[in-house]
């Protein structure tokens, strides 16, 4: 698992401490992927109900709060693949 996974990890868990209803996947391209459900987040490549992909840059910068998830996503830097919904709960507590 990379530093990059692990720091994601770390950095998700705070913003997302209550969990989400249901099952969410990041891959961060050439890095890892990570799930986020009710539990919490950790590192993994399970299934889920929707599957966010992004390049480490993009990332990061959702995580620091740089960028906009839906921006990125209309930019075409963020791949959704699933629930949309789920994945705009995601986008507005990221934001």
């Amino acid at each position: 698992m990379s530093d990059v996974v692990n720091a994601a990890v770390a950095a998700l868990g705070k913003k997302l401490s209550g969990g989400i209803p249901g099952t969410a996947k990041f891959v961060i391209e050439g890095e890892g992927a990570l799930i986020v459900d009710g539990t919490g987040v950790r590192a993994g490549d399970d299934d889920a109900d929707v599957t966010l992909t992004a390049d480490r840059e993009t990332f990061e910068g959702i995580l620091s709060g740089d960028v906009n998830p839906t921006a990125a996503f209309m930019q075409g830097k963020l791949a959704v693949d699933g629930d949309m919904g789920l994945a705009m709960q995601l986008g507005a507590a990221l934001s």
